[in-house]
């Protein structure tokens, strides 16, 4: 069997297992994230490295949620230095330059996301948000983060920080595909939490239609009208998303 069949493979039944096991803990997130809304407030989503990635996963999408606002740092994320990041999230000097740019206040969800989980900026982020009156989801990898210690000065883990923990299924280091020289390859972290997240949004979506609350949509700019149905949402959030206009 060629390694893309057997990737698939094992990406289709993490997929499945993870619907098995996380969909309780993906029902109370759509709901705390429903009230967010509800009340007014605001979905922060936040990842350093590839986390990042799902940070943006559901910011500023055709059929995504409006009122989401990603925490963004060029120093955090891949494209300035990757190697560097690696050693920027270990920094415990992040947190009060994230919260001057990005406010968490009570009533707050952050979706907080990383698959160690043991290093400084998610875990410090996260325990201030809580402080503040927001709601935590951390989306992690059990396994791998129950394997690992911490790395930080409250020696706690995200998934140790958090109100609510989602776990990706993911194996210890994430590569998921054993090659013919024993190496690791194959993440699948990215693959899956993007498939949670937006099962998430699509239920958010059930919800403000069932329970007759607001909770503003993107539509495709690429579809008649989609420009001036997006124009609207993107004046009314764009002094409380930075990056958005």
């Amino acid at each position: 069997m060629s390694a893309t069949t057997t990737y698939f493979n094992n990406l289709t039944a993490l997929l499945e297992r993870t619907l098995q096991t996380q969909q309780a803990g993906m029902e109370e997130a759509a709901r705390r994230i429903a009230d967010c809304f509800r009340q007014g407030g605001m979905l922060y989503t936040f990842g350093t490295g590839h986390g990042h990635l799902l940070a943006l996963e559901i910011f500023y999408r055709a059929g995504g949620m409006a009122r989401v606002c990603p925490i963004l740092d060029e120093k955090l994320m891949l494209h300035v230095s990757a190697a560097k990041s690696t050693l920027e999230e270990r920094d415990e000097g992040w947190l009060p330059i994230l919260l001057e740019k990005y406010p968490i206040k009570a009533g707050d969800v952050l979706l907080d996301m990383s698959i160690s989980g043991r290093y400084a900026v998610p875990v410090l982020l996260a325990m201030e948000a809580r402080k503040r009156g927001a709601y935590v989801i951390a989306l992690t990898s059990l396994q791998h983060t129950q394997a690992v210690t911490s790395r930080n000065r409250l020696n706690l883990r995200l998934f140790e920080a958090a109100d609510l923990v989602l776990d990706n299924g993911g194996v210890l280091g994430d590569a998921s595909w054993q090659a013919a020289d024993g190496s690791m390859v194959g993440p699948t972290s990215t693959a899956v939490g993007a498939a949670m997240l937006q099962s998430i949004v699509c239920r958010v979506k059930e919800l403000s239609l069932e329970e007759g609350f607001e909770a503003d949509y993107f539509k495709s700019s690429n579809v008649d009208g989609g420009d001036e149905w997006n124009d609207r949402l993107i004046e009314k959030y764009a002094s409380q998303i930075p990056g958005l206009k």
